[in-house]
């Protein structure tokens, strides 16, 4: 047996589906809302006896791995890892094997430069002491495989060379650089460093980022290049140790770095995640989502910090998430006091504030001047108010501000005016669209009734209500119905349509909408047959098709005075 049915033997769909969605036996299914839109009424359905799942909100289905491919933004072989050992099976790849792919090789690479750096990671480093000196508990850098690369020009790439990796896969894996004016020479390109493995969802190793050890190092950090397995709009550090705590606990905690990071999770708020060198993309928004909408910045007090807070707070309000802001000391990040002082810093995670309040609080204090504090507000707040998806939610920050200035709702209003937001619709999302309207308009009647009936007496096959409609269905059209593909939709749409346990006559009228639908379609056919024996006076033929069409509308008056 493979490994994707030993998976399947051991889970079922309703295990894979309960820790990301609130399931409710509906009949044959269980229901619950939508993983991948924000609705009130629930759209998504699970089917335990076909092992698939369909969501109508977005026209979305599948089977597990399609659900944790949606859910965790993995490849297949990403969510062939997580499935396994959510269900205890191993994974076992052959070395010089032939699954030698460019991104499985990339991987291979990233992998055995982790290896490296954490080989040299000893106790008595400076590296690690340096860790500990900035409060790492030996735990933390266990569990985050923490490491050191050496500061030597060319150790990993010889290294690397002699256990089968090309100089080119080592280039695409950004473990090495071409030397500036030397083609062909090639170095490490961390050096003297400790690192931090950057992983993906399924925790896979990406990238790198380096912290330098040299007081007077030109970049403190240095993130790996972007890569085929690594963009940066994409990758959110820690998420794949933070996706639990955050559905958990109904938040996210975003910082700026690796310390920050590291030492929240090591003070119990392991719903902490960070950015790599960028701002808040659609893609990681997307990503943080699938957990909660719920969202609290935790980024330094200083000027810079300040603006990227404002710049991430506006892309997740336009994303339709709320955002709350931590009010740090000035000249203090989240490292500094989760280090020296954890009980403060807890304390104002607990009194976090409404992005709004929050800026308008922080501005105050930076504007004794009226004038400069409300062209700040202006600048600053309103388009964080116009970014806010909800009319409420809205409304309530208008009159927050309001208050705050000491203005009018009316003028508060008028200059929010200046700020209105449009949101695109993304490239996934048009694309959705266009599939379900292709979905929701069928070629005929015959076409809707046919699929409909073939996806009844598959959903209950062995059934009475299957064999019958199996039997009328070779009555009408004179054979057995084909086993072609039906959509996930239909199936879903026909579980519900009959329930758990139909009664043998349940399909009857569907039966009888499908005979009239192709006896419409054959007395088409048979008045378009006489119209051309009549211009063409073929006598035979007109009395052939007269007889047909006789017959087939004294079939359809039988059917329709059984319906009235």
């Amino acid at each position: 047996m493979d490994t994707v049915q030993l998976i399947k033997q051991k889970l079922s769909i309703v295990d894979v589906v309960t820790p990301y969605v609130k399931l409710t036996k509906a009949g044959r299914h269980y229901k619950g809302l939508s993983p991948f839109n924000k609705e009130k009424t629930p759209s998504f359905f699970v089917n335990p006896d076909r092992g698939s799942y369909y969501c109508f909100s977005s026209g979305q289905g599948g089977d597990m791995f399609t659900f944790i491919e949606k859910m965790e933004g993995v490849d297949f072989k990403g969510a062939l890892k997580i499935l396994a050992e959510k269900a205890g099976v191993p994974l076992v790849y052959e070395a010089g094997g032939k699954d030698t792919s460019k991104l499985d090789r990339l991987r291979e690479a990233l992998a055995r430069a982790e290896q490296f750096f954490a080989e040299r990671f000893h106790e008595e480093s400076d590296a690690y002491h340096y860790a500990l000196s900035r409060g790492l508990t030996k735990e933390t850098i266990r569990t985050w495989n923490l490491g050191y690369a050496p500061d030597a020009w060319r150790d990993l790439y010889e290294t690397l060379n002699k256990a089968g990796f090309s100089t080119e896969e080592l280039l695409q894996a950004g473990l090495i650089k071409e030397a500036d004016g030397k083609k062909g020479t090639y170095y490490d390109r961390f050096r003297n460093r400790l690192m931090f493995p950057i992983k993906d969802s399924a925790g896979r190793t990406v990238a790198f980022t380096g912290r330098s050890l040299e007081k007077d190092a030109q970049a403190k950090y240095l993130n790996s290049p972007e890569t085929d397995l690594f963009k940066k709009s994409e990758i959110l550090y820690g998420m794949h140790l933070a996706k639990d705590a955050i559905r958990t606990r109904g938040f996210a905690v975003l910082v700026e770095g690796q310390f920050d990071l590291l030492l929240l999770h090591q003070i119990g708020f392991q719903n902490t995640i960070a950015l790599s060198g960028t701002a808040l993309s659609s893609v990681h928004l997307s990503l943080i989502k699938r957990y909660s909408d719920n969202l609290m910045l935790s980024l330094d007090a200083d000027r810079a910090g300040l603006s990227a807070s404002a710049k991430n707070a506006y892309a997740a309000l336009t994303a339709n998430m709320r955002v709350k802001a931590v009010r740090l000391p000035q000249g203090m990040d989240p490292a500094d006091l989760a280090k020296d002082t954890p009980q403060d810093l807890t304390r104002r995670i607990k009194e976090s504030e409404p992005i709004i309040e929050f800026f308008l609080s922080v501005l105050r204090a930076q504007e004794p001047d009226t004038v400069r504090f409300l062209g700040s507000v202006e600048r600053i707040v309103l388009p964080l108010v116009s970014a806010m998806q909800s009319p409420l939610e809205r409304d309530h920050a208008l009159a927050v501000v309001s208050r705050y200035t000491g203005t009018s709702l009316e003028a508060v209003k008028e200059a929010l005016g200046k700020h209105r937001v449009v949101k695109e619709e993304t490239v996934d999302e048009r694309i959705q669209h266009i599939a379900q309207l292709k979905a929701d308009r069928p070629g005929s009647m015959r076409d809707v009734y046919d699929v409909l009936l073939r996806a009844t007496a598959l959903v209950y096959e062995g059934s009475d209500l299957a064999k019958q409609l199996t039997s009328e269905y070779a009555r009408i059209i004179g054979t057995l119905p084909e086993e072609k593909d039906i959509p996930e939709r239909v199936l879903f749409e026909v579980g519900m349509l009959f329930g758990e346990s139909p009664e043998k006559d349940a399909g009857n009228d569907m039966v009888r909408e499908f005979e009239k639908a192709v006896l419409m379609e054959a007395l088409s056919e048979a008045s378009t047959r006489l119209r051309f024996a009549e211009m063409e006076r073929n006598e035979e033929e007109v009395r052939r098709a007269l007889e047909a069409c006789k017959d087939i509308s004294k079939r359809l008056s039988t059917l329709t005075h059984y319906q009235s």
